[in-house]
């Protein structure tokens, strides 16, 4: 999908944002060119990482991390939810549209072995706009009553329906903490929100996860988890991370 096709979305705003952020959509690391998959026949819907594909994800996180199951794991995660969440946040952030990324829309494939795992997005993936919203009732969209009812549509599409199964398949795979696991998310959709205008409080309250991180002015995060890069051959002590050397 060429990216000016792509403008006319509904979350085109979404594509601005990023654009504006890391100077393109279509060379993004581990993102569909983009974000949006217009031929999905190499694709299958991200759901199945909590199932059949779980395994090869982790294998893939172990190769490229040379890191324990655990730590595989954890890394495998962070580098998902971030690319995942990313449009979420940033569409409640900058238009009040939130895309609702089930399992089942977004989608995912291993053909380009750079990244850890490509995602995108279904080009008729559904929309929750708020009543006021032009687009509201176009086809595609979901018309929700207010803003707190735009951040429970992310909630149960992000994390009730996309992200608890994989949570769930980890841990019982590989015994992670889910803390840990959320603590990642947490801290991936902070840095986000820290690029736009919005305060990442409100949303991170909204998702359950403002427990898990401390935002440090003037413009920092702090995680109250580890994402146990510190485990690695090559140990890493991430900038936001809880331990102090």
């Amino acid at each position: 999908m060429k990216v000016g096709v792509s403008d006319a979305h509904p979350l085109g705003p979404v594509l601005s944002v990023l654009r504006s952020i890391f100077g393109t959509v279509d060379r993004l690391p581990g993102v569909a060119p983009g974000l949006f998959v217009p031929d999905d026949t190499r694709w299958t819907p991200a759901a199945r990482l909590a199932d059949d594909l779980l395994p090869m994800l982790l294998e893939r996180a172990a190769r490229r991390w040379q890191a324990q199951p655990h730590a595989a794991a954890s890394l495998a995660w962070k580098a998902y939810t971030y690319w995942l969440a990313l449009p979420g946040v940033l569409g409640f952030a900058v238009a009040r549209r939130v895309p609702l990324l089930t399992g089942y829309d977004v989608l995912v494939n291993f053909d380009d072995p750079r990244p850890l795992v490509t995602l995108g997005l279904r080009p008729g993936i559904g929309v929750a706009v708020l009543p006021a919203d032009p687009l509201a009732g176009r086809p595609g969209t979901v018309v929700v009553a207010d803003e707190d009812e735009l951040l429970r549509a992310l909630r149960r599409s992000l994390l009730d329906e996309h992200l608890t199964p994989l949570l769930n398949a980890m841990h019982g795979s590989v015994r992670i903490g889910r803390r840990v696991l959320l603590g990642s998310l947490a801290s991936g959709i902070a840095y986000g929100l820290l690029r736009t205008p919005e305060p990442p409080g409100r949303v991170l309250h909204a998702l359950g996860l403002d427990d898990l991180v401390e935002l440090v002015p003037p413009a920092g995060v702090r995680r109250r988890t580890c994402c146990l890069a510190f485990t690695l051959p090559a140990p890493k002590i991430c900038t936001d991370c809880c331990i102090r050397l």
